[in-house]
This record gives structure tokens, sequence and C-alpha cells, in this order.
């Protein structure tokens, strides 16, 4: 298992799992004062408010950023409507919980948000590893 790191506002946690990432720098893009990829620690809670927070975590192609609230009673978390989004040079978004078979037969569950590659290059196939950057695949 790679490194995971978790940052609190104490309302919420952000949690970020540096393996499943692929450095699309969408939340620095959305909220360059709390996700800073440059600094440390790179994930800043108290520069924005919570709701802010959640909704440009929500936004993570990879499912690399999630979050959690730090009160047991609320769920808001564990709600995710289910989506699918083409990331215009990018991978495909499908949000929810879905099951993946593989050509082999073993499956797994994936939660929150899953990114499949749509270039081709990806060596984690069917899922995007950022391959497409690097490809320059346009689509």
């Amino acid at each position: 298992m790679g490194k995971i790191k978790e940052y609190s506002n104490g309302e919420t946690t952000v949690v970020w799992e540096a393996d499943k990432c692929i450095h699309s720098a969408i939340c620095a893009k959305g909220l360059p004062k709390v996700f800073r990829p440059r600094l440390r620690p790179w994930i800043k809670m108290d520069e924005e408010k919570t709701e802010a927070i959640i909704n440009q975590v929500k936004q993570c192609p990879s499912g690399a950023l999630r979050y959690y609230m730090n009160d047991e009673g609320d769920k808001t978390s564990e709600t995710l409507e289910t989506k699918i989004e083409v990331l215009e040079n990018g991978p495909l978004l499908v949000y929810g919980t879905l099951k993946v078979v593989a050509k082999d037969g073993s499956s797994e569950t994936k939660n929150k948000t899953t990114a499949f590659c749509r270039c081709g290059e990806s060596n984690n196939k069917p899922y995007c590893d950022g391959a497409h950057v690097k490809a320059e695949f346009q689509g």
C-alpha cells in the first residue's frame, strides 16, 4: 500500500492516496490556496470553507482525494450521485460505486470516482495512470 495522508480542519478530513493520483492538477487549479503541490504540507485546510473543499475533492478524477466528515453522525461523504463524464484529452470518469470485472474474470468494487483510460497508453488498464499527458492524447 502506498502513501496515504490525512489533512483536517476539525470539521472534515481530506484523505490523499498518492498511488491513485494521476496529477491532473484539477484540485490545485480549483482551489490553489488549499491544494499546493509544491509546498508542504501540500493541503492547507484552513484556507477555504469546508463546503468549497468538499466540492473540490469531489472533482478529483482519480479518486486519490476523498473526504469524510469528522462528526460520526454526518454521512455526507457516503452519498455520491452516479455520473459518467468524459474529460477533454483525458480519462472517462465514473462517479459512484461500481463493480469492475476484468477480462480474466476477477473483479473489484470501486467507490467514489474511477478514472478509465481512453488513450490506450495506460500501464494500469482499464484505469487511467496519467499517460495521456505524455502521449498528448486528443479526444
